[in-house]
């Protein structure tokens, strides 16, 4: 049996008694003292579970003979237990968290092994085909707890998928609803519409379509050929002084000055309103694509001449200016396939849905299950460092009635234990009894 001391480091820790008011569950173990059981079960059914003292509904918690190994093996695993415990609960709110958004408010029955939380619990049973009780306790924890890392690795990557699902499907929803900065244009441009739209694509010159604010209808279509006024250079050789070599060969190298004279790509007069919703304004325009600045003779070493393309640089001048040049292509098949694949999107969203839905209805119970099965071997670690070896004590599990959380702790502490100052952490803050006792709500 370890001392005094030794137990107050193993007991299990609790918050100080407000933070009781939202437990519905404690499990409670003492020592037989080498009576029979049924004394320890009475015994505790009278310090809160009897018409005198009726805060809770008892019943008998079975923890099977397990593997007590020694006792620095137990006073590792008991610190690991309380962390793993966290783990796995932390999966089971995980899992209903999810099934809470999933089922968008709507009632949910979780239940564990067919029946409802509340009766696997209170009829709680060891399952040894699936935790074999003779295994060492280490490689016991450790398969329970690989077994609901495996369940959340799992839920992890449903959700992350799911979730990108979900948005693929909202994008598509909003590039077929939104106005003509965001819509899709080829769901919303018509045939009809764009046979009146005089559409350029050739080797320099390229027609873009720009989306802009109805209140920014004036000021763009008066400054729209400024817009990019430095990216075009227009300069050239000076034929003023010496016409005499227009239109032959001429090596001019790095002489002219393209940049002298600067303008925008827009060319004039190709400004075309296409279309216009309740926000925006759709305007095609043609723009000059690029520019070759010429190669020259550095020497004997010829520079070679470099593409400037302009059609970036001009989308960038555009949202300068709050104006918004769309990546859009016409194609007069894309609008019935656009709203192909936004129903297919839909379809697969409602399948995952429906898929994830029926997943954690499923691995809750797992979950769940996992969950019991850790408290119980803290139970027993617990009990075996409090009462000592040869193993004899008895567990109960008390469903507390709504509002008795703090009556009985107090009626336990009274019966069962002998609660001192001296059972207080040095700072206080946490509170030992002289049972094993674990609190929770499922």
């Amino acid at each position: 049996t370890v001392t005094r001391q030794e137990r107050k480091c193993c007991a299990t820790p609790t918050k100080q008694v407000h933070s009781l008011l939202t437990m519905s569950y404690f499990i409670a173990a003492i020592s037989n003292g080498g009576g029979a059981p049924e004394q320890a079960y009475r015994k505790m059914q009278a310090a809160g579970a009897c018409p005198e003292k009726p805060f809770a509904e008892m019943f008998k918690f079975e923890v099977p003979s397990l593997t007590v190994g020694t006792l620095d093996t137990l006073m590792t695993l008991s610190d690991d237990l309380v962390k793993t415990d966290q783990v796995v609960e932390t999966i089971v709110r995980k899992i209903i968290a999810t099934s809470a958004e999933l089922f968008e408010g709507k009632r949910i029955d979780h239940s564990v092994g067919g029946v409802p939380p509340a009766r696997y619990i209170q009829q709680f049973a060891w399952d040894s085909a699936k935790y074999p009780n003779r295994r060492p306790l280490k490689e016991l924890v450790g398969l329970i707890a690989g077994g609901a890392a495996g369940i959340e690795e799992e839920l992890k990557q449903l959700t992350a998928s799911f979730a990108d699902k979900q948005i693929a499907l909202q994008e598509a929803q909003r590039r077929g609803a939104g106005n003509l900065m965001q819509a899709d244009l080829n769901d919303v441009l018509t045939e009809d519409i764009m046979r009146s739209v005089n559409v350029v694509d050739s080797e320099y010159l390229k027609t873009v379509f720009i989306a802009v604010g109805k209140s920014s209808k004036e000021n763009f279509e008066s400054n729209i050929e400024s817009i990019g006024s430095e990216l075009v250079g227009f300069g050239g050789p000076d034929w003023s002084r010496d016409g005499s070599k227009l239109g032959k060969p001429v090596s001019f190298g790095s002489s002219v000055d393209r940049h002298k004279v600067r303008g925008s790509p827009v060319v004039p007069g190709s400004t075309q309103m296409v279309h216009k919703d309740d926000d925006s304004i759709l305007y095609a325009v043609t723009i000059l694509k690029g520019q070759y600045e010429s190669g020259y003779y550095e020497g004997d070493q010829f520079q070679a001449g470099t593409k400037i393309d302009f059609e970036t640089e001009f989308a960038q001048s555009c949202r300068e200016k709050r104006y918004m040049v769309r990546d859009f292509k016409w194609d007069a098949t894309q609008a019935s396939k656009s709203a192909m694949a936004r129903e297919q999107l839909q379809v697969e969203v409602d399948g995952m849905k429906s898929a994830l839905m029926r997943w954690c209805k499923t691995h809750y119970g797992d979950a769940f299950v996992a969950w019991m099965h850790i408290k119980v071997i803290r139970v027993f670690v617990e009990s075996v460092l409090r009462y000592g070896l040869p193993v004899d004590f008895t567990a109960v599990l008390y469903k507390l009635h709504p509002g008795k959380d703090v009556e009985l702790m107090n009626a336990l502490d009274k019966a069962l234990g002998n609660a001192t100052d001296d059972d207080l952490g040095d700072d206080g803050e946490e509170e030992y009894h002289d049972f094993v006792l674990l609190k929770f709500e499922p």
